[in-house]
């Protein structure tokens, strides 16, 4: 199981959890597996070519993914971050 950290602006879709786990081989089965369970939530951090948003980050460990095909090694951290914006 990869340990997946939830950035706070998208725990209304995770029940509030900040830290959940998911199954997958890739970065993309794992956000397959967490979109089964908490629908909608890939799509806040994938676009419709299956791109990580502008807005997004990916970190396995402490490497940015760029790449959703990039393999897990199943004890990993995969951390999501959404950028902040304001004035």
């Amino acid at each position: 199981m990869t340990q997946v950290l939830i950035p706070s602006q998208l725990t209304a879709y995770t029940e509030g959890a900040t830290r959940v786990e998911a199954q997958g081989a890739t970065i993309a089965a794992v956000l397959d597996d967490l979109d089964r369970r908490f629908p909608g939530i890939k799509f806040r951090v994938i676009d419709e070519q299956d791109r990580v948003r502008p807005h997004m980050r990916l970190f396995v460990g402490q490497d940015r993914a760029m790449d959703i095909a990039a393999p897990l090694a199943g004890h990993e951290e995969l951390m999501i971050f959404g950028a902040l914006s304001g004035g």
